[in-house]
């Protein structure tokens, strides 16, 4: 396994459209592919992962929302010379090869979304409550879901990713160039 570089906006292959993951596709590379995200998604530290943000134009993404496990002892870090005490969360790695999605309703949500490509941007976004998903998993098989909540918000934003858009094209010209400035700043301190 292997943590890989996230390319971030302006880089012009998030704009690409990914390509289907083709039978002959499903090999040792597509699992070395896979593991590799999540090692990734993991360290940075996110919750969702689209092939083309680790520059590969490819149908792929990885999502685990890591909800806090009841039954596991809290976690202790430290950051900033401050302890802090953590819920342990349980991982609950999810593969969507080739996903394709219906919105299920007319009933929207809204959640604050941030993105692995854009680091340290928040936004709400309105998207579809609810809706069914068909994919592949790691060895071709296929599956048909329905989902909803968070899991549903965070599969809808992976999405637009195979389709070259990131969560603030999604907003107003306004609000998208203020976030881009922010960026831009956030950049030039670092």
């Amino acid at each position: 396994m292997a943590i890989r570089e996230i390319i971030e906006v302006p880089d012009p292959r998030l704009k690409l459209v990914s390509e289907p993951v083709k039978p002959e596709e499903f090999n040792d590379e597509l699992k070395q592919l896979v593991e590799d995200m999540f090692e990734t998604m993991y360290d940075a530290p996110g919750i969702g992962l689209a092939a083309i943000q680790v520059a590969v134009p490819k149908r792929v993404l990885v999502i685990d929302l890591q909800p806090d496990d009841p039954d596991a002892e809290p976690v202790e870090c430290e950051h900033d010379g401050h302890k802090h005490t953590h819920p342990a969360t349980k991982k609950e790695p999810r593969v969507f090869i080739n996903p394709v999605i219906t919105p299920e309703t007319e009933e929207m949500s809204t959640f604050q979304e941030g993105c692995l490509s854009l680091p340290e941007i928040y936004a709400d976004v309105d998207r579809p409550a609810s809706c069914t998903v068909e994919y592949q998993d790691l060895q071709g098989n296929h599956h048909k879901e329905h989902l909803t909540g968070m899991m549903a918000t965070c599969l809808q934003h992976e999405m637009d990713h195979l389709e070259g858009i990131v969560f603030i094209d999604h907003l107003s010209r306004l609000k998208r160039n203020m976030m881009l400035k922010k960026l831009k700043k956030l950049r030039a301190v670092a």
